[in-house]
């Protein structure tokens, strides 16, 4: 159990304020995670490794529209780049034959890519929201209570058979342990790289992630090899070249955002009189404008 000391940002205090609005990201970021594992056992990775790629434009609309960020031409231009990199990626797999997965239920395996992709892009906006701010710390600790709390009960209401059916030894273990560990580096990094970037950058920059997983199986698995591989890798980053040349800017409006961090703050009346110019200023999405707050735990 963990006993928080006092301060507006406690756990308490967060948790009094937000945990319904934390529940349903958690929520949503392992239904993510849950999609797009299962698609695997009714598509071809070929067809996952494309439809994944759907996470972007969701992350650029919700960016534009809630996080208010605008784009240039050159970061349309880098980010169609990427994608082409990576049908370039899918291709190779055709062509090497490296279609598995491949099952009876290749439409259901589609959907829930395309589901597991948007909860992704909702969960992602979220958290570029809440680590520039709110707290990095407020974020990992809310989404690993709720995440781990619904999870848990998840896996024991669909998966209990499936579980029980493990032949388990030290190796499956050892598995499941690196697999852990890869998960809770992803959480830990992703939030520190998404404050100095974006959502978007970081979901162009795991477009590579299917080419290193590529290069293990070369070793683990023989995959065959082919030349497109290094020719999507390259391509790839000439976009995420392209996307990171010119910063993004947000347009910030002052009265934006109060709800999420003081919803029983007071209500500014504003002027019934007269045309409201909202105050509007462009800061690059780079830039660190403020010291991170401390979430104080004993």
């Amino acid at each position: 159990f963990l006993f928080i000391t006092t301060g507006e940002e406690n756990l308490l205090a967060i948790l009094k304020r937000r945990w319904w609005k934390y529940m349903i990201l958690g929520i949503i970021d392992i239904e993510a995670n849950y999609l797009v594992v299962k698609a695997y056992q009714y598509t071809t990775l070929t067809s996952v490794q494309l439809l994944d790629c759907f996470v972007i434009p969701v992350v650029i609309l919700l960016s534009w529209f809630f996080l208010m960020v605008r784009y240039k031409a050159v970061h349309f231009i880098g980010i169609v780049v990427c994608i082409l990199g990576m049908g370039c990626m899918a291709g190779a797999d055709v062509l090497v034959g490296r279609q598995q997965g491949a099952g009876e239920n290749k439409l259901i395996g589609d959907l829930l890519v395309l589901g597991g992709a948007t909860l992704y892009g909702i969960s992602n906006v979220c958290e570029e929201y809440i680590v520039r701010n709110l707290s990095r710390v407020e974020f990992l600790g809310m989404i690993g209570l709720f995440g781990s709390f619904f999870s848990g009960i998840q896996l024991a209401i669909m998966e209990h058979k499936e579980l029980l059916k493990v032949p388990w030894d030290w190796q499956i273990g050892l598995l499941y342990v690196g697999f852990s560990a890869c998960m809770f580096g992803l959480y830990s990094f992703m939030p520190v790289v998404i404050k100095k970037t974006s959502a978007t950058a970081v979901n162009l920059s795991l477009l590579t992630a299917d080419l290193y997983s590529l290069f293990c199986g070369l070793f683990l698995f023989h995959y065959k090899f082919s030349g497109l591989y290094l020719l999507s890798f390259f391509t790839i980053l000439v976009g995420l070249v392209l996307y990171s040349s010119t910063s993004t800017y947000v347009a910030q409006d002052p009265r934006v955002y109060k709800q999420f961090r003081n919803p029983s703050g007071p209500v500014v009346d504003l002027p019934a009189t007269g045309q409201l110019e909202p105050s509007v200023t462009y800061t690059s999405l780079g830039q660190e404008t403020e010291e991170e707050p401390h979430v104080r735990v004993a």
